[in-house]
């Protein structure tokens, strides 16, 4: 399955993965999906907002138990974070299956679609559309770097808009959710463990900074005469890193772009987007609104205008404490539970029904990034774990 599935909207030149959501790379992602299904002779189902399963046993029995994770990427991502999920998930299935388990509840496998907002600036969008956490309005008006709107998207690639939206009767089927991901940070490495079950997810979110200034002439313009928004673009980059860094939490400007966008041009518009993490609401709060005063005092020292939108936010999500728990007597007790800065579909459907994540060591530590790894034989641990765990909740 890894080797099929390695090819697939990979870079030549970066060797970083882009399979943006409703894109070509995209939609081979989901007919590999499909084909996995069907050669297990698993049913497939689209569900209305493009987000895809494969069953196993009756959807319509009742509390199942879904495992599963997103094949998109972001731009030059690595190979790991997403489709090691779904490709574990696969295998678990296959492990059940070599034990001679005996299912008593539903199992599915999933790909939720477009976890990692790449292509429209808003993560886990069918995982939030499903939940009622995105709303058909709110999808509608999301648009890429090229004007194109979701819907737009959506409906080139063959899926129809219009049925998207909340979709509480298919998440009223499941009892569980697991994901598991492989972990992005080094945390197992240095613990010498090969799986770990996540805690909590850290609060989070994004917000796009827009300086206006006044666009001129790089080479005849005066210094003092200058309204640049780069300069209060840059210093509030420089800002961001200081305040992360006292509250011991994480800020980060990955995104920007500029207008005109010419080298000999002073910039008319500089628009940066924050993605900040920490720990708990408070610390978060305080580091964002430190960020913002900073980018006030620097935009109005470089004589432009600011505009602060928040785009998504995601709170603190803690797992479910029980099936976490249980997670943990399923694999000896002596799994370590690990917090996390990062978001996953598991923490957006956590709100309407009980969640848990497994993690697989990733040496290296990085993530989002060609260079993002995890060893064989860790990954058929995780495997084993998540079989464990599936053969614990749908055998009983």
């Amino acid at each position: 399955m890894w080797r099929e599935l390695a090819p697939i909207g990979r870079d030549p030149d970066t060797h970083g993965y882009r399979r943006h959501a409703w894109t070509p790379a995209d939609t081979d992602c989901r007919a590999w999906f499909r084909d996995q299904a069907e050669a297990r002779g698993l049913v497939h189902e689209l569900d209305r907002n493009g987000n895809q399963w494969a069953w196993l046993g009756d959807p319509a029995q009742g509390d199942a138990v879904v495992t599963g994770s997103h094949l998109d990427s972001v731009p030059d991502g690595g190979a790991f974070d997403g489709p090691l999920g779904v490709v574990s998930a696969f295998a678990a299935v296959d492990e059940l299956r070599r034990r001679g388990a005996r299912l008593t509840r539903p199992l599915a496998v999933t790909n939720f679609g477009d976890e990692e907002g790449a292509r429209f600036g808003l993560a886990c969008v069918g995982s939030r559309l499903a939940s009622g956490r995105l709303t058909k309005a709110q999808a509608y008006e999301l648009r890429d770097a090229d004007g194109v709107s979701l819907p737009q998207a959506m409906a080139a690639a063959g899926h129809d808009p219009d049925t998207i939206g909340p979709d509480p009767e298919r998440l009223a089927r499941v009892g569980a959710y697991v994901e598991l991901h492989v972990e992005q940070g080094r945390a197992l490495d240095l613990s010498g463990d090969p799986v770990g079950i996540a805690s909590a997810i850290w609060p989070h979110g994004r917000w796009r900074f827009d300086f206006h200034g006044e666009a001129n002439h790089a080479g005849t313009t005066r210094l003092v005469d200058r309204r640049d928004p780069m300069l209060g673009y840059a210093e509030t980059v420089l800002a961001a890193r200081r305040e992360a860094a006292l509250a011991g939490a994480l800020a980060t400007f990955g995104k920007v772009s500029v207008e005109p966008n010419g080298v000999n041009a002073i910039p008319s518009l500089v628009r940066g987007w924050l993605d900040s993490r920490a720990a708990d609401q408070s610390t978060l709060d305080t580091v964002v609104t430190a960020i913002e005063e900073a980018a006030r005092e620097h935009a109005d020292r470089a004589g432009v205008e600011l505009r602060v939108v928040r785009e998504s936010f995601t709170p603190v999500v803690e797992f479910d404490h029980a099936l976490r728990d249980e997670l943990n007597r399923m694999l000896g007790g002596r799994v370590p539970v690990l917090g996390t800065g990062a978001g996953h579909d598991a923490g957006i459907l956590s709100g309407a029904l009980p969640t848990a994540m497994l993690f697989v060591r990733n040496p290296t530590g990085v993530s989002h990034s060609p260079a993002e790894f995890a060893a064989e034989d860790d990954c058929v641990a995780g495997v084993l774990a998540l079989a464990d765990v599936l053969e614990g909740l749908a055998c009983r």
